[in-house]
């Protein structure tokens, strides 16, 4: 008896630890795959910046804030913070901003903006921001927005963005360049010299001073020659 219980121990001992690690996946790896499919708020460097949910009163914008549908995000300067949507897609807001998040675009009011798309992303829609003069429809690329009262500014950081007008025209930018709506017309689209791209990569405060990643950024650098 003695003999059959050491040959039988082992395989006992086999079977249990083979349950504990089955056991211990089950548990670990819902956890590990796991992630929030809602907007939410990733960042927030500096403030003021709040965020409206839909018929709430406004508030300070918070790291892990969940935001709901037609949440509405302004800052103040110096404010900024950064968003992830429920598809993978971030952005950051900044300057004296307003904007909207909608089901399908991002509606931006005021301020600027940059949004892009991770690269090797499979989303099949584009990430869509709309402005008072136009849309910026975008697609594994880094756009800069900045509306003011006088004109609105587009910039293609890198890849490829469409412009529809609210006159019907369409745009279409590379990496590098810029379009720009302003009181006496549409100018551009053309490429930033290399110098205000210089300007532009050093002193920009939704390309620097974030805790959260942006994945783009190397790509950025690596596409028009820049350093930070």
């Amino acid at each position: 008896m003695a003999l059959l219980r050491s040959f039988r121990h082992p395989r006992t001992l086999s079977l249990a630890a083979g349950a504990v690690i089955v056991s211990g996946l089950t548990l670990v790896l819902p956890g590990a795959t796991a992630a929030p499919r809602v907007p939410r708020v990733v960042d927030v460097p500096s403030r003021p910046a709040f965020v409206k949910p839909q018929a709430s009163p406004e508030r300070p914008a918070l790291v892990g804030q969940v935001l709901g549908p037609s949440t509405v995000l302004r800052t103040e300067n110096p404010g900024r913070l950064q968003i992830l949507l429920a598809d993978g897609r971030s952005f950051r807001l900044g300057g004296n901003a307003q904007l909207r998040i909608e089901p399908n675009l991002l509606d931006l009011v005021r301020g600027r903006i940059i949004a892009w798309i991770d690269p090797g992303s499979k989303g099949s829609t584009p990430l869509r921001v709309r402005t008072r003069v136009g849309t910026a429809s975008i697609q594994g690329t880094t756009v800069f927005i900045e509306a003011t009262a006088e004109t609105v500014l587009f910039l293609s950081w890198e890849g490829k963005v469409e412009v529809r007008a609210a006159d019907g025209s369409v745009y279409r930018l590379t990496s590098g360049q810029r379009l720009e709506a302003t009181p006496q017309g549409w100018k551009g689209p053309h490429r930033m010299d290399a110098a205000e791209a210089r300007q532009r990569r050093r002193n920009s405060e939704l390309l620097n001073g974030f805790q959260a990643p942006m994945q783009t950024l190397p790509v950025i650098e690596r596409e028009l020659g820049l350093a930070p």
